[in-house]
């Protein structure tokens, strides 16, 4: 599909002390100046609000295909397509927001809803960024796109690359990755390199060789990865009429998707679409958390962790590249950062199960954060809260295989001899016995 939207882009440092705008239209992923992280800027036209507002409503009753894109529907937010611009979509986005009021009970009690973003095509919020990225790419023609990955990206790179005829290729580190997310990026044909034992040392080695051979990186250290990515708190948004909730939840690994969010609100509220900002937080596991140790310490510096250690494999990052995004948007809404144990992410995700939501681990660290931050007091009882949902529930079986065994300690898988009275009675014991 072709979409034309006139181009006010560019790309600017973040750093306070450098803050420079790339002179060169050449896209690059970090500062030429100071090695700084850059991000998308725009000379946003004035809007109308509620007109705008209308157009994107109006949007999901058409039969376009860039119109039935949960990001590209937002286009006046991400305007840095150019003429004759081929769009890479898989109609990704439009993902529910769902009520988990026993979910919420057990957490606070509070109010608390779900954006499931496992609903996206690869089944994970990734897709939102990887359009973005992509369609950029393509429009500079570019050949080799690569990646580093716990398992997300990977599947989602794939997918995209293999749309728009660009070959992928994938880093992993060696036994750290889910089966079911490498089986995503081998399906779509990606090439895909085992190396190093963690995230970290598999992008610190894709980054040098990124440069050296000409390949794209689409990481979320790529800035039109986050331009798509932020486009979830407009669908949020819509979904909620427009009123925003007390506290929106992300689970952080590389912290590009709270980054995101945060970009998207701090433009949302610049352009008047609201006043009330969410007060964002991050919540990361106990033995991958480095932005929360950086946070709590106030350091200007990352408190990296080499040697990340979590069963929630989307979220298992020491050295997270987005964190001084992150830090930015957390001082900017007045956000908080907390870690949790694997115990309380399996804990949550059992809750949401039970709420008939299904999600990866990672996802569940949301609510469990919501949880620990509510009993310290940090979240108020009854608080509204958007807990964002990552990943798919089936990007990780063996994360359920692993913690729901046969044997007599299971609740729900039984191992029955292929007889009528046996089956009978295992199940008249399992359905119908009265506890005692």
């Amino acid at each position: 599909m072709i979409w034309y939207l006139m181009s006010r882009a560019y790309l600017q440092c973040i750093a306070e002390s450098c803050g420079k705008p790339l002179e060169s239209k050449k896209d690059s992923f970090q500062c030429p100046h100071c090695g700084g992280l850059l991000e998308v800027r725009y000379k946003f036209e004035v809007m109308d609000p509620e007109q705008v507002r209308t157009q994107w409503h109006q949007r999901r009753l058409s039969g376009e295909p860039i119109d039935r894109s949960g990001v590209w529907r937002f286009r006046e937010l991400i305007p840095f397509t150019e003429e004759g611009t081929r769009i890479i979509s898989l109609s990704e986005g439009n993902t529910p927001l769902v009520g988990a009021r026993r979910t919420g009970w057990w957490a606070g009690p509070v109010h608390l809803t779900v954006k499931h973003q496992g609903n996206n095509p690869t089944g994970s919020f990734k897709d939102l960024g990887m359009t973005a990225c992509i369609t950029r790419a393509d429009s500079r023609s570019v050949r080799v796109v690569a990646c580093a990955s716990t398992g997300n990206t990977s599947s989602s790179m794939a997918a995209y690359a293999a749309r728009a005829g660009i070959k992928a290729l994938l880093f992993v580190p060696k036994g750290q990755i889910s089966e079911a997310k490498l089986a995503q990026a081998l399906d779509f044909g990606a090439v895909v390199v085992e190396v190093g034992d963690t995230f970290d040392q598999a992008f610190s080695l894709l980054r040098e060789l990124a440069v050296e051979m000409g390949i794209h990186l689409v990481n979320s250290v790529n800035p039109f990865r986050i331009e798509g990515q932020k486009t979830i708190v407009a669908e949020m948004l819509e979904q909620r009429a427009w009123q925003p909730p007390d506290f929106i939840v992300v689970p952080g690994g590389n912290l590009g998707n709270i980054s995101a969010i945060g970009k998207g609100l701090r433009e949302l509220k610049g352009l008047g679409f609201i006043e009330k900002v969410p007060r964002l937080v991050v919540i990361q596991a106990e033995g991958a958390s480095p932005f929360v140790q950086t946070f709590r310490a106030g350091s200007s510096e990352l408190l990296a962790v080499d040697f990340p250690d979590t069963e929630a494999t989307a979220i298992r990052i020491g050295h997270p590249a987005n964190w001084q995004k992150a830090l930015r948007v957390l001082e900017w809404s007045n956000g908080l950062a907390e870690s949790v144990t694997d115990g309380e992410i399996l804990e949550a995700k059992t809750t949401l199960a039970e709420d008939g939501i299904g999600c990866e681990p990672a996802s569940a660290a949301t609510v469990a954060g919501v949880r620990k931050l509510v009993r310290a007091g940090a979240i108020d009882r009854d608080a509204d809260i958007v807990a964002v949902l990552t990943g798919n529930q089936l990007k990780d079986t063996e994360y359920v295989y692993r913690h729901r065994k046969v044997g007599e300690s299971s609740k729900t898988r039984l191992q029955v001899e292929p007889d009528l009275d046996a089956l009978r009675q295992a199940l008249m014991d399992k359905l119908f016995a009265v506890p005692v």
